[in-house]
């Protein structure tokens, strides 16, 4: 027998069963078992802990092994198991081993006449008292010991033999078989993957000290064959790729899993035959997971002969299913199989393999896949001219799709084919698509602008066209693209499919621009030109321009229907991917709009992950952006914080790094952190100077309470004044600056810039009777008349448009009112709620403000109703925090956590780091541990 048993991992269910076997036969109750299960997964562990078990009650224990390259030698595992125990019997094995030899007659086949001898001594043996009997590698096992094996298992329960067979699913072998017959069901333990805890406690194990995210991510590639964990602990062992930080936490330094560890692994696989393995791996090439039909095109082979060897390797657990397509059940064994495959002969398969899907029709994405991996290798040669064309018709699909994939591929095709070839050209107006949608944008307009210069087909110049009008409005650029947009309308034989697109253009740079109502115009002409034409394109661009226009001018209700038609124009046109994600974040912006906020946060969480997905980072910043303002209108500030913190401004257009800084200093400021704020302006500066005169509502919030803060109540005034009054045509913007600005006034005491505001706000109540507008015209007019109850109306408004810090600012104004006017009871009142909204949000710079102004009057705040949000300590944790902080006590990574609560990855791990700060701890254990302690101080 090996050495001592290994210390097991979750495994107690499965070898308490064993030692209640084990205890079982002491009253002379036998049993036999079957451990199943593939390499590695921890069978002959078991075994041996049910061994140790049975040694310290002083049963007798014999242990056998399988051998495949032994197989032609009957009974040789228990012959050898029972010469090691130096039993007196040896005359009885010499007298087998004769038989077997054919030394001496048995009066039948010498195996047959052994295998008979070996029972009956077995049996005997077992006779004398409560004996433990395991064959470990019964796969491999001659067919005579299986066959004693098997006759055991019909005495066993009249002996004191716990009969244990090791075995896994693969061979399948008809000996097997009966021996799985004769067990049974009851009679067998399939052990499966470790769950995850079990592995996390492995690791801790392994590497002595508390795992980190990183490498339990990495333990999570071995999806639970502690055979694989294992290997892997050690390989990083022996290549000093494992620290251990200053709070104790063990981390992967870095790099690649260390080769030696992908050896081990492919030695693992070794007992798999040899077509099997030529198979696998070329399901290798496809990837994690595959389609039979794929497999069956790569290998040119028909789906019906691939079925048996398929079967085979889902049940040695090397494949399994996942719904329609099979899989490997370890990234481990993926990569090992396809690192067997010699370097030299990668890049042709992927190459064949490309083709063989491509002329089979395959979805363009697995296509892409094989060509990448192809041309990525130093020894690949260039790409075949079908496979060339193929790419330059896919481009649009794939970069709708996955636009950072038909990067690679369309810049290393693009190195390969001239841009002044048809190919070339539309190889590289693709490419610089491809760039703008990743926000790449300078090196997207510089393939645009060196295509351009050697192309004259109107399709591919308008294609370059909109891609640069697009680079220079994210960089605040917007009217340089009208001179070009100019001269290409004047081109020759322009199709109105082309007019159309460059109108479109033409209409978003006016738009850009803060230049509404000529935006509106020209969509309008855009949208009669691509209808005419029939380009779903222009039709949806021009839609999306005027749903714009109408929002930027204050009527929501108009762009509503604008939404479901362009949807209906763009819906499930892989081309319009881009457009459709931009539609679904405006639509949610609509929706906040019309204070339908629960609904409005549900789309832009369910377009920020589709956004994430596509891998469009300007959509994803847009996305996030638009969630970050209804998170912040709702008052819901740590959660609109953390959203800001998931993108880097590197990846932001101008307007969405000076909204997203904006709202963050507006937050800082109300929250009495001076400091913080200012460091957001400093740094929506330089996005700021590339918008020009385009008005950002959140960042001139942010300016203007800057200026208040320093005592200049006047030139914060100043700061939403020149806005509100000077860009009447955005009034979407403009009508979110309305409320602060008529405190401003009333404050200064400017009665005639007090009235105007009041005006503009009555004005936009009347086009469209949304709760917010008119809460916004209540208040504007309460504050111009003294009037509390038009104040507490207006409170009532914002209550019911769930906007929490204007509905606070309604009550302050109207308890202020109330207390000049000698109605200290009502002023009381409004006082109180506003003090719990504030405290509720953590604006301290408010509350402070709120209590002064009222202690002037005699009104202090009485005993609390409830008790104002913690700074630090599990009840400061917000909402969201806390349900992710039960999800990380749970033992959940955070990608599952944000599938879960409809989060990005990015968005829960900032969340995350919060809640440590909060709770002063540095490890997602003492997450956990403040968790339990939570829980039960409840209890």
């Amino acid at each position: 027998m090996p050495g001592g048993a290994s210390a097991l991992v979750g495994r107690d269910a499965e070898l308490s069963r064993l030692v209640e076997l084990t205890d079982d036969l002491a009253a002379g109750t036998g049993r036999a078992l079957l451990i199943e299960g593939e390499p590695g997964i921890g069978k002959s562990s078991l075994a041996r802990a049910a061994v140790a078990a049975a040694e310290e009650r002083g049963y007798q224990v014999f242990w056998a092994e399988g051998d495949e390259l032994g197989q032609a030698l009957p009974l040789r595992p228990l012959l050898d198991a029972l010469w090691a125990r130096e039993l007196d019997n040896e005359p009885r094995l010499a007298t087998i081993q004769r038989l077997l030899r054919g030394e001496v007659s048995g009066g039948a086949d010498p195996t047959t006449a052994a295998s008979e001898q070996m029972l009956t001594l077995l049996t005997e043996l077992c006779s004398a008292g409560p004996t433990v009997l395991v064959v470990d590698d019964l796969q491999w096992a001659d067919a005579a010991t299986i066959g004693v094996w098997e006759m055991l298992t019909r005495w066993v329960d009249r002996s004191a033999l716990l009969l244990i067979g090791v075995v896994r699913p693969i061979p399948q072998r008809d000996e097997l078989d009966a021996v799985r017959r004769a067990v049974g069901e009851p009679g067998t333990v399939r052990l499966g993957g470790l769950p995850q805890g079990a592995i996390a406690n492995l690791v801790t194990a392994i590497s002595s000290g508390e795992p980190g995210e990183d490498l339990l991510r990495l333990a999570d590639g071995a999806a639970g064959n502690p055979l694989y964990v294992t290997e892997l602990m050690e390989a990083l062992l022996r290549s000093d790729r494992l620290k251990v930080n200053d709070s104790g936490v063990v981390e992967v330094t870095g790099g690649p899993v260390p080769e030696s560890l992908y050896a081990a692994i492919a030695h693992r696989l070794d007992f798999l035959p040899r077509d099997l393995r030529t198979t696998l791996q070329a399901a290798a090439l496809l990837g994690m997971d595959f389609l039979v039909s794929d497999l069956a095109l790569v290998r040119n082979a028909r789906i019906v002969d691939l079925v048996p060897a398929l079967d085979e390797a889902c049940a040695a657990g090397v494949l399994r299913e996942v719904r329609e397509r099979l899989a490997f059940r370890h990234p481990l064994i993926r990569r090992a199989l396809y690192d067997d495959i010699a370097e030299a002969v990668r890049p042709a398969w992927h190459r064949d393999a490309a083709r063989a899907l491509a002329e089979a029709g395959v979805p363009h994405d697995r296509v892409a896949r094989q060509l990448l991996a192809a041309t990525k290798s130093p020894d690949a040669g260039p790409l075949d001219e079908p496979l060339l064309d193929w790419l330059a018709d896919a481009a649009p699909t794939l970069i709708a799709q996955t636009p950072k994939l038909a990067i690679d591929l369309l810049s290393q095709a693009s190195r390969r084919s001239p841009p002044n070839t048809r190919r070339g050209a539309v190889l590289a107006c693709r490419l610089a698509d491809a760039l703008f949608r990743t926000g790449d944008h300078v090196r997207a307009q510089r393939v645009a602008h060196r295509t351009m210069a050697v192309i004259t087909d109107p399709d591919l110049v308008v294609d370059l066209h909109w891609t640069v009008s697009q680079c220079r409005a994210l960089a605040g650029r917007a009217d340089e693209s009208f001179e070009s947009l100019a001269r290409a309308l004047t081109l020759p034989g322009l199709s109105a499919q082309h007019r159309g697109r460059l109108l479109v253009m033409t209409a978003r740079a006016h738009r850009d621009l803060g230049e509404v109502t000529v935006a509106g115009r020209v969509a309008a002409e855009a949208l009669a030109t691509a209808e005419q034409a029939g380009d779903r394109w222009a039709v949806g661009w021009a839609l999306h321009v005027l749903i714009i226009v109408s929002m930027m001018q204050g009527d929501v209700a108009s762009a509503v229907p604008l939404f479901e038609r362009a949807l209906e124009v763009v819906e499930d046109d892989t081309a319009l991917t881009d457009l459709a994600l931009l539609l679904q974040i405006n639509k949610a912006v609509a929706l906040g709009d019309l204070d339908r906020y629960e609904d409005a946060i549900r789309a832009a969480e369910r377009v920020r992950q589709q956004a994430d997905r596509s891998g469009s980072l300007v959509r994803l910043a847009q996305a996030q952006t638009a969630l970050t303002e209804l998170l912040f209108e709702v008052g819901r500030w740590d959660d609109a914080q953390a959203e800001i913190e998931n993108l880097s401004d590197d990846f932001k257009d101008p307007g969405v790094t000076c909204c997203d800084r904006g709202i963050a200093a507006v937050i800082a400021f109300h929250r009495g952190d001076p400091a913080t704020a200012r460091q957001h302006l400093e740094l929506a500066a330089p996005s700021a100077e590339k918008i020009g005169n385009r008005v950002i509502a959140s960042l001139k919030l942010a300016r203007s309470l800057d200026l208040e803060i320093n005592d200049a109540p006047a030139e914060a005034l100043a700061e939403l004044t020149a806005c509100v009054t000077g860009h009447a045509e955005e009034l979407d913007e403009m009508e979110d600056l309305l409320p602060e600005a008529a405190r401003l006034a009333a404050h200064v005491g400017t009665e005639g810039a007090a009235a105007d505001i009041a005006a503009q706000a009555s004005t936009l109540a009347g086009q469209s009777r949304v709760p917010h507008r008119l809460a916004t015209a209540a208040y504007c007019r309460g504050l111009l008349d003294r009037d509390p109850s038009m104040l507490r109306d207006a409170a009532e408004h914002y209550e019911r448009a769930s906007r929490p810090l204007l509905r606070a600012k309604a009550l302050e104004a109207a308890a202020l009112t109330h207390a000049e006017q000698g109605d200290r009871i009502a002023a009381r009142s409004a006082f109180t709620t506003a003090d719990d909204l504030y405290g509720e949000l953590g604006a301290n710079w408010d509350l402070t403000h709120l209590r002064a102004r009222l202690r002037r009057h005699g009104i202090r705040r009485g005993p609390r109703a409830k008790h104002r949000q913690a700074k630090a300590g599990w009840q400061s944790l917000t909402p969201t925090e806390t349900k992710i902080a039960a999800m990380v006590a749970a033992g959940l990574p955070n990608r599952q956590i944000a599938e879960q609560l409809v989060l990005s990855p990015r968005t829960v791990g900032t969340h995350v780091s919060h809640i440590l700060a909060k709770l002063g701890v540095r490890s997602r254990i003492d997450i956990a541990r403040e968790a339990a302690e939570h829980d039960h101080t409840l209890t």
